[in-house]
């Protein structure tokens, strides 16, 4: 699974045969190569790309001696790829067009939003009361009762109830590309991908 590692830039629309298509830009790369995995010495084959510029003050010892093995700056993001067609050696850098071309498609993780702490109806898209049983007046949005009887007089794991939303790793497939512009470093993508502007996404194939 070859990919490369990029930042969401934004939301926007492309005209195509006359039907607006809403698409993301993606400043994908340019990447640089901070370690090759090899079957002899790992046990598989990878390809370790970094992305973004990180301040050296901010970066462990272990992390700048291992960014320097490859001569490159400390990197913000640290990404392993495995099945590359390309040989790469340490130190080359990896922009979008030796990934992806126009009309392909492609798999695009990121982090969502972070939403905070939500009740069941946001979250769990429960419908709620709406003061039509039980003679309530100002419980609407409650989840209702939760327990049982005699057994198994506990309430079960994992039932969906209130608390944190957002905030996790989410991966959308099968986005196609709609156009890479190998100049600046920017792929055009159809869809929504997770997270908010200036996003670290991570793009396979």
């Amino acid at each position: 699974m070859s990919g490369i590692i990029g930042k969401k830039i934004g939301m926007m629309t492309i005209f195509e045969d006359g039907n607006a298509v809403p698409c993301t830009l993606i400043e994908a790369g340019p990447c640089v190569v901070t370690q090759i995995r090899t079957e002899e010495k790992d046990g598989y084959r990878a390809v370790q790309l970094g992305y973004g510029e990180k301040k050296e003050k901010n970066t462990s010892k272990a992390l700048q001696g291992h960014f320097k093995k490859a001569n490159a700056t400390p990197k913000r993001k640290l990404v392993e790829f495995k099945e590359f067609e390309q040989e790469f050696n340490l130190g080359d850098s990896v922009s979008v067009s030796d990934v992806f071309a126009e009309g392909e498609f492609l798999d695009v993780s990121g982090k969502t939003k972070g939403r905070g702490f939500q009740g069941v109806v946001k979250r769990h898209n429960f419908g709620g009361v709406g003061q039509s049983t039980h003679g309530q007046h100002n419980r609407q949005r409650h989840p209702g009762a939760i327990g049982a009887c005699s057994y198994p007089a506990r309430v079960f794991k994992g039932l969906k109830m209130a608390g944190r939303m957002g905030h996790t790793n989410v991966t959308i497939q099968n986005l196609k590309v709609l156009k890479v512009m190998a100049d600046k470093n920017l792929i055009v993508v159809s869809g929504s991908v997770p997270g908010a502007k200036n996003t670290l996404l991570t793009l396979h194939k």
